[in-house]
């Protein structure tokens, strides 16, 4: 009887574990939110629920909009795509950002993010764009 209670803590510990990002297969998976196709690697998000499950979305806009609609589910994570980097997914509480000016994102939700902030500060100049914080974005 012990060596089964053992065996089910086991499994729960690992069925429980934190899980990471999912790269975003570009042209390919669609959005969560307006079912459109993920075609730029600038731009797309992630959520990822405390039971695993992964959410993708075009756009941070599409993100928060879901969220927004969905405020039962649990979420473990938010990512999103670094600007500086095609494709490539970053912590979006760690995230610097810029919005508006002369940023066009899929959505139109107008939000750049970067992993410093020295890079958010060069992004602004360049399209006139403003800083804004994840609290800001996600309320």
């Amino acid at each position: 009887m012990k060596r089964l209670s053992y065996i089910l803590i086991l499994l729960l510990s690992i069925s429980c574990t934190t899980k990471e990002a999912d790269p975003i297969k570009l042209n390919s998976d669609g959005c969560d939110f307006c079912k459109m196709k993920i075609a730029d690697g600038k731009f797309g998000a992630e959520l990822i629920t405390i039971k695993g499950r992964i959410y993708k979305f075009d756009d941070m806009h599409c993100m928060i909009n879901y969220h927004k609609e969905n405020l039962t589910t649990n979420i473990q994570s938010f990512y999103i795509h670094d600007f500086n980097q095609n494709n490539v997914l970053i912590p979006a509480e760690n995230a610097f950002y810029v919005k508006g000016g002369e940023i066009s994102s899929p959505m139109r939700g107008n939000i750049i993010a970067v992993k410093t902030e020295e890079e958010a500060k060069k992004i602004a100049l360049k399209y006139n764009a403003n800083p804004i914080s994840w609290s800001e974005i996600i309320k």
